[in-house]
């Protein structure tokens, strides 16, 4: 089964790693508020992670759906698990490191849900990939969850192609994405065969820290940048959505900017199609050389 299609009606998805980072948004009336605007802007998908805020960005979320009820039916919402912290490691070791146990999955899924206060996450995805990884029993926690109506689909991040594949051989269930960085500035996935590896297997491509952090505004030569803004009336940021949005496939950037006016110019980007010479361009000025 295919899941090339999956969101494919999405521009891009708003993340919730810096929730946190934003006072005003962390009151539930305001965030509420915030939502709503995301979906008048045609965007009901955000992407989360039990470590984001150490779960307090889930929590922060869950309050904002607690005051608007009506927003449970419309929104949905992706999480991830598989990843402890240093500091939330209560070993005497105290180091990072993944979990893929069935046994923490299932907890972590049930958690998520408590903190996010919805019935159902509509994408989950195992974070990271674990050296450790039994992905057999992994798998069976999953289907379980499936089965359960606690997920819906699942999906893995930053896994590649043979990590995936080996998740697929021990589980009936489809993969329905992996999210990886991509960006103007990390683009040897177009030419590794990464890319490939998502469409011959259908996997959608959510694509992290698709404006590098930020970084890209000041990464663009500025007599590019004012040439790519007078044809096409795009900012840095509308450049680097619509450059992403035209690689086969469609990647779906999950945006880590929670402003507005970021969203906007994003969302102007994700709703254009560059010139294939100017598509090059902007390739060839990050990359520092051309194409062979």
């Amino acid at each position: 089964m295919s899941y090339s299609d999956f969101l494919d009606d999405i521009p891009l998805i708003p993340g919730m790693m810096r929730l946190l980072d934003h006072a005003e948004l962390c009151k539930p009336a305001n965030l509420a508020r915030w939502v709503h605007q995301r979906l008048d802007d045609g965007l009901n998908v955000f992407d989360h992670a039990d470590i984001y805020g150490d779960g307090e960005c889930e929590r922060i979320f869950g309050e904002a759906l607690a005051d608007s009820p009506e927003l449970r039916q419309r929104v949905l919402v992706i999480s991830k698990a598989g990843i402890v912290p240093a500091h939330r490691d209560q070993s005497q070791w105290a180091t990072k490191h993944y979990r893929a146990e069935a046994n923490y999955f299932t907890k972590a899924i049930d958690d998520s849900l408590s903190r996010l206060r919805v019935d159902q996450i509509h994408t989950f995805l195992i974070h990271r990939p674990d050296p450790l990884l039994e992905a057999h029993t992994l798998a069976q926690a999953l289907e379980t969850a499936v089965r359960a109506g606690k997920i819906r689909h699942i999906g893995v991040s930053n896994f590649l192609p043979e990590q995936w594949r080996w998740l697929e051989r021990n589980t009936d269930l489809p993969l329905a994405c992996n999210q990886s960085e991509l960006s103007l500035s990390h683009t040897s996935p177009l030419f590794d065969g990464t890319l490939e590896a998502h469409l011959s297997d259908g996997l959608r491509w959510l694509a992290w820290s698709p404006l590098a952090g930020g970084a890209l505004a000041n990464s663009i030569p500025p007599r590019l940048l004012e040439a790519a803004k007078e044809e096409t009336g795009l900012c840095s940021t509308g450049l680097a959505i619509a450059w992403l949005r035209q690689i086969p496939g469609a990647p779906v950037p999950v945006l880590g900017s929670m402003r507005e006016s970021r969203i906007e110019a994003a969302l102007q980007g994700a709703r254009r199609e560059l010139p294939t010479p100017l598509w090059f361009a902007l390739l060839e000025a990050m990359r520092g050389n051309p194409v062979a």
